[in-house]
């Protein structure tokens, strides 16, 4: 009888993980399908078609076509991927960061924080780069107030995958970084 309810609970306590993190990736996808603002989505997909088989169809893959339709989740999560790439080589090279890293819970801590905020600055280095390059064509206004608000809309969607795939990491099941790649590319 207590092996039955403790059974039960542990079946629901998966369910719940299960729907927490379908809600978590449906809400991911449907980011993707929001464009940034100022941006004439058919000088977009004419830019796409004149690159078609090049390096920039295949970031548009891995981003989960966001960076073909120049959504707010365009970045995905890679700036926050590769800043934790830097830190972990930098915490071999730097004595402070690798003495953060064998303080336990706390210098954990810290460490994330520090990746998050080097997540910020790749993240606004990569949507200056791909406004003001890449795209520069798309942008229906051109002032300096509309540049900023795609720049910054850019690197709040990252964050906001960042913040989502620590959510799924907690609340759901599974990786959350990995679990947002995977739907990217699926």
């Amino acid at each position: 009888m207590l092996q039955t309810l403790r059974d039960s609970l542990k079946v629901e306590e998966i369910r719940k993980k299960l729907v927490f993190t379908f809600l978590m990736l449906l809400l991911y996808r449907l980011g993707n399908s929001i464009p940034v603002p100022f941006v004439n989505t058919d000088i977009l997909a004419s830019i796409f078609e004149q690159t078609q088989g090049n390096g920039l169809a295949f970031l548009n893959l891995l981003s989960g076509g966001a960076l073909g339709q120049f959504s707010i989740f365009a970045l995905s999560i890679y700036p926050y991927i590769t800043s934790s790439i830097i830190i972990q080589l930098l915490t071999v090279a730097i004595p402070q960061l690798e003495e953060l890293s064998k303080e336990g819970e706390e210098g954990r801590q810290k460490i994330q924080y520090l990746t998050k905020i080097l997540a910020v600055v790749l993240a606004a280095v990569q949507a200056i780069g791909i406004t003001n390059t890449l795209f520069s064509q798309a942008i229906v206004a051109n002032g300096v107030f509309e540049r900023i608000s795609i720049i910054l809309v850019l690197v709040a969607g990252t964050m906001f995958l960042v913040w989502l795939s620590d959510l799924i990491t907690e609340k759901g099941i599974g990786n959350g970084t990995s679990m947002l790649i995977f739907i990217g590319i699926v």
